[in-house]
């Protein structure tokens, strides 16, 4: 049965497809969304982030939906969020520890990225629990590329 459950972990019913790409030149400045970035050891060319394990952030597109209902909002904008990709198609969540292509670069999913309290200001009252399970994940990178809006999301790896 173990070896079931670890070919399950594998199994995803396709690659995933990157919906937006957003740079934070800045801590609080506005987000630039852009239809390409240069991914290099520290993250996104033009994004403030560092070479670390949180070089890269990510969120689920099928969650932005969920996020706005959950803020009483009736749509809600990626760059709002403070990620870098939107990925759409595939369960972030069950990629955590797994590298993945993105374009030509290679991330590797570290963590879960939680929402700050800055998500009160933007969503209004409630937004940091409207975002609590949905906010993301960060990434290191593991092989610099380049990603543009539509490249597939694919796991190289599974899942830890």
């Amino acid at each position: 049965m173990i070896t079931a459950f670890a070919e399950m972990l594998k199994r995803h019913a396709g690659q995933g497809r990157v919906a937006w790409i957003g740079l934070r030149p800045a801590r609080r400045e506005e987000i630039l969304t852009v239809e390409t970035a240069d991914v290099t050891a520290a993250g996104l060319c033009g994004d403030h982030a560092k070479e670390c394990k949180r070089a890269v952030t990510l969120i689920q597109a099928e969650h932005l939906p969920v996020i706005a209902a959950l803020a009483g909002l009736d749509n809600l904008q990626p760059e709002l969020l403070r990620r870098n990709l939107v990925i759409s198609g595939i369960n972030l969540a069950a990629l955590r520890k797994a590298k993945l292509q993105i374009g030509s670069a290679v991330l590797q999913v570290t963590g879960p990225c939680p929402p700050c309290s800055r998500m009160e200001e933007v969503l209004g009252h409630g937004g940091y629990n409207a975002m609590r399970g949905h906010g993301g994940w960060y990434a290191e990178v593991v092989e610099p590329g380049r990603v543009a809006l539509g490249d597939s999301v694919t796991a190289l790896t599974s899942a830890e």
